[in-house]
């Protein structure tokens, strides 16, 4: 590590994180049609074509916890950190599935929130709730995390000054980044990241395309890349007694590998965030064009998760693995490139977590203050608690990274994970049918929940007593494998179970406000919800 600041970085990220701030102020009047509303502040408008909505994915779903965390998990224990790479190609052909159906029920019913979908196909407030406070739990970790890529990044330039440093001096570019994050969030809503999404997924392209060339070249090709790696590996780790890890999973590893690849591709378009940027598109078929192009972030990840193996090849140590990555283009890259690196991923970081705390800010607008506590306010009111519930979202996650340890926060986002998870039933299963009862999915949900909570609380590691990780052995099986299925699983049979009881002493279903011709329908479509007549209730699955 350089002793000091690295100036020339520095003023090369200052530069580019200026560009953005000014982007982000200027989105407000990007598109802007000048209604106050959550259709207007929290989705863009509901305007965006093919191309915005395949950046703006891009940038929430391959965040700066991604471009720091994915190498780093790969630096630490080897090939098990590339189950992110399978698990995003498996995502595509999921949502492929049902993400058009909710755009269209969601268009056609005015829905902002995966709740509002929830609370009008089943009729019930209760499971709303459920869904609501979920998403909220679950996106908070994740909010903080992008943080934390922020603070990897200014750690490596030396801006903030040592362990000694007066706490406040030592944050105070965090401070900063994050004040300005919140100011153009609440000015410009969705379209901010929406437009800064172009530069962060340019730039990282660009730093990627080099460092997979570059660096390399400098440590004399792959070959001697991943044989400096497989014999770091293979050194026996003093906590546990066992090898670091492998350049393969090995064969005790398989089940834990294959149940996460397949629970965080479950999870992924779970989270708000996610449907935030999928409901902002302006048709149907924008959906499904984007489902069959994102996989090219798939092939960019692959290369990516590469520079943890090029991290320990170069003989990269530090005390932090967040901080492998940074580390390493600080070595590696001319001062001025490690800059525009830096950038990519302190960009990468705003992105995100701008469109998680609008998402977190909507739940609670539409599904808690809405729905309990001022059941008639206006569009205007409504945008106008959710920019400042933008802005405790914000907050609370600053507090988290400032207040807790680094790799606390890393677990409870793979804690948010199994919590998010367990919506699925209600919000897939609801696309496709009515079949399962309201309080058939909030008892499963709570069982899942409950499960998944109590085991990743007793999981263990050799530095944490608790929430040392997300995998643990699965009931009867006697395997290792990730708590989130295991929790899932157990969901849908008490969803299952509950649901042939409740139906069988006839208990009441609750009104479906949805019709199968909504699950269709595209924009400009004949039907919108006001023009509807009153729904009945409704047992048969679509």
């Amino acid at each position: 590590m350089k002793d000091g600041v690295n100036g020339i970085a520095l003023a090369v990220f200052i530069f580019f994180f200026v560009v953005v701030t000014v982007m982000g102020f200027l989105a407000a009047r990007w598109r802007r049609s000048g209604v106050e509303s959550l259709d207007e502040w929290g989705l863009g408008g509901r305007s965006f074509g093919t191309w915005v909505t395949w950046f703006l994915l891009g940038g929430d779903l391959y965040t700066a916890y991604t471009f720091v965390a994915v190498p780093a998990a790969i630096y630490a224990g080897g090939a098990a950190g590339f189950y992110a790479v399978p698990y995003t190609i498996l995502v595509y052909p999921l949502i492929f599935t049902f993400l058009p159906r909710l755009w269209s029920v969601s268009h056609r019913h005015g829905y902002v929130t995966t709740s509002d979908f929830v609370r009008g196909r089943f009729g019930s407030k209760g499971l709303s709730l459920a869904v609501a406070l979920t998403g909220i739990l679950a996106t908070m970790p994740y909010i903080a995390l992008q943080l934390v890529g922020i603070q990897a990044v200014l750690d490596v330039m030396g801006v903030g000054g040592g362990d000694d440093t007066n706490w406040f001096v030592k944050d105070l570019p965090l401070l900063i980044a994050f004040a300005v994050l919140a100011a153009y969030t609440y000015s410009s809503g969705l379209r901010a990241p929406a437009l800064i999404a172009f530069v962060k997924d340019g730039l990282i392209y660009l730093v990627i395309a080099v460092a997979i060339i570059y660096i390399p070249i400098k440590l004399g090709g792959f070959d001697d890349i991943f044989a400096k790696a497989g014999d770091a590996l293979s050194q026996k780790n003093p906590a546990t007694g066992q090898p670091k890890g492998a350049l393969a999973p090995g064969e005790a590893g398989q089940w834990g590998y294959a149940t996460l690849a397949l629970g965080s591709a479950l999870a992924l378009f779970m989270y708000p965030h996610s449907v935030t940027a999928t409901l902002s598109s302006s048709k149907r078929n924008v959906i499904r064009r984007n489902t069959t192009i994102l996989p090219l972030y798939s092939l960019m990840l692959g290369l990516l998760a590469l520079l943890g193996f090029m991290a320990i090849a170069s003989g990269v140590k530090v005390s932090n693995g967040q901080l492998a990555i940074p580390q390493l283009f600080e070595n590696m890259f001319p001062d001025w490139f490690a800059g525009v690196a830096f950038a990519a991923i302190g960009i990468g970081a705003l992105v995100p977590a701008a469109i998680m705390s609008l998402a977190a800010a909507n739940l609670f607008t539409r599904n808690i203050y809405k729905d309990f506590l001022k059941p008639d306010a206006t569009p205007a009111q409504e945008a106008r608690i959710s920019k400042l519930v933008s802005l405790l979202v914000k907050v609370g996650a600053l507090i988290f990274v400032l207040g807790m340890d680094k790799t606390v926060a890393i677990n409870f986002q793979l804690l948010g994970g199994i919590w998010i998870l367990q919506t699925l039933p209600a919000l897939v299963g609801g696309l496709f049918t009515r079949w399962f009862h309201r309080w058939a999915l909030l008892a499963g949900w709570a069982a899942g929940m409950a499960y998944g909570t109590w085991a990743a609380w007793s999981t263990s590691s050799p530095t944490q007593d608790h929430f040392g990780g997300s995998s643990k052995e699965i009931p009867g099986l006697g395997e290792i494998g990730y708590i989130g299925m295991t929790a899932i699983v157990l969901n849908l049979v008490v969803t299952v179970v509950l649901t042939f009881v409740l139906r069988a002493f006839k208990a009441p279903e609750g009104v479906d406000e949805t019709r199968p011709s909504d699950y269709v329908a595209d924009a400009g479509d004949p039907g919108v919800k006001q023009e509807l007549p009153p729904a009945v209730p409704e047992t048969a699955g679509h």
